[in-house]
């Protein structure tokens, strides 16, 4: 699969930064690198624990924010407090809560077909 990127605006407290996402559909939450949560004044409102691609088991601490993806609108997300080595990843927790998912084969997000059960 190819990398894909998207660009979205994060929004806290009444201010507002650009953020360029990579899509990343094995991460479970999304990751805001530490001078975007730090610029918006996020505190944390929890810590979790997430294993790596390589098995190594990390801790962050978690909050959340108010993401708009243009053409998709805005939603409330929860979002780890990444650390200097972090990147900003847009995770699959945001994109079901957009209804959204990625096409590998596109390289692009798209609407869900959601079942209602």
């Amino acid at each position: 699969m190819g990398i894909v990127y998207v660009d979205g605006i994060v929004k806290h407290g009444g201010k507002s930064i650009e953020v360029r996402f990579l899509v990343d559909s094995g991460a479970t939450y999304t990751v805001l690198t530490e001078s975007v949560w730090r610029e918006l004044g996020l505190k944390p409102l929890g810590e979790m624990e997430f294993i790596l691609a390589d098995g190594t088991v990390i801790r962050r601490s978690i909050s959340e924010v108010l993401l708009e993806l243009p053409g998709y609108g805005e939603r409330h997300t929860p979002v780890v407090l990444g650390e200097k080595e972090d990147e900003n990843l847009l995770g699959v927790v945001t994109l079901e809560i957009f209804g959204l998912i990625l096409d590998p084969f596109k390289r692009e997000l798209r609407p869900i077909r959601a079942l209602m059960k």
